[in-house]
């Protein structure tokens, strides 16, 4: 049984540590824990479950800040913007029922048709009626997107490259592409 962290129980806080940021998650410091298979549902994290969790989501966090920075300076495309286009380009056709889109790109579907209402203006998207559903909509690639999303893949593939892939190296790639396929089986 995991035990809670208290104020007069908890060892001082190193506030470099994850346990400091995210003392709620985590018991203290050589208080036995559970691990893995043997953790109880809702069991505070250790600190290796607490750092891979929070390395997964700091990581994630800072290079989709630095992917969206680089689009948004070079080419004034935000990476969810990006996302959109390089899925109607990866399409039949050009194009793909908005539904579909809001779920590959896991957004709302309030959210998407913000976000294609934002490049419908700027002329890189169009809307069509679905035939075969009066009620539903494609999202529709225009050349101008065809251009953007062309002109801004080199630099946001580089940067996947560069921020992501490089510090990895192949033995890391591989042992991370693992790791993703046993979580997705789930």
């Amino acid at each position: 049984m995991a035990i809670e962290p208290s104020a007069d129980l908890a060892p001082p806080r190193d506030e470099s540590s994850p346990r400091a940021e995210h003392a709620a998650f985590t018991a203290p410091s050589g208080a036995h824990t559970a691990r893995g298979a043997n953790a109880p549902s809702g069991a505070l994290l250790d600190e290796r479950e607490l750092g891979a969790w929070l390395g997964f989501l700091r990581t994630h966090h800072e290079l989709v800040a630095r992917l969206d920075a680089e689009l948004l300076s070079r080419h004034g495309l935000a990476l969810t913007s990006y996302e959109v286009l390089m899925n109607l380009t990866d399409a039949e056709r050009g194009r793909l029922r908005m539904s579909d889109l809001a779920d590959r790109l896991l957004l709302s579907r309030s959210g998407l048709t913000r976000l294609v209402d934002r490049l419908e203006k700027q002329g890189l998207v169009c809307r069509e009626r679905c035939s075969e559903d009066a009620r539903g909509l494609y999202a529709v690639l225009t050349p101008a997107g065809e251009r953007k999303v062309a002109a801004a893949r080199r630099d946001h593939l580089s940067g996947v490259r560069r921020h992501f892939l490089e510090k990895l190296g192949p033995p890391g790639q591989e042992m991370l592409a693992g790791a993703w396929r046993r979580l997705a089986e789930n």
